[in-house]
């Protein structure tokens, strides 16, 4: 027989906020990928590879890693599913990888033209 887990201090600490919160900002906040677990603040720290690929944009082409970039589009993609699938679903977690995928998808072709506008030269 399963013994009933013990609240953590943050649990506990969540679970008081919440009950100063209005009934409808308490479900989101007490939601299963809400900000009282880690399938919230993992997606959200993830957030700063979006802001790294939209700094790229500014960088040189001939600075831009292929297979890096190329890694960051494909991973983007398959976690993108991933969280569309799961339940209950993650909408921060589907959000960080679109804008993953898709910075890394624009970065990877900037790239790529760039190298092969040097092969024709």
């Amino acid at each position: 027989m399963n013994k009933p887990q013990k609240e953590s201090t943050y649990q506990k600490l969540m679970i008081k906020i919440a009950s100063f919160l209005p009934e409808k900002l308490r479900t989101v906040f007490l939601h299963p990928a809400g900000p009282t677990t880690v399938f919230f603040w993992a997606p959200t720290f993830k957030w700063g590879l979006v802001a790294a690929g939209i700094g790229d944009i500014n960088r040189p082409p001939n600075t831009i890693s292929l297979s890096q970039t190329a890694s960051l589009m494909i991973t983007g993609a398959i976690w993108s599913r991933y969280s569309w699938i799961i339940l209950p679903r993650n909408y921060n977690l589907l959000a960080v990888n679109a804008f993953t995928c898709l910075t890394g998808t624009y970065n990877f072709i900037r790239g790529l033209l760039y190298q092969r506008e040097q092969k024709s030269k």
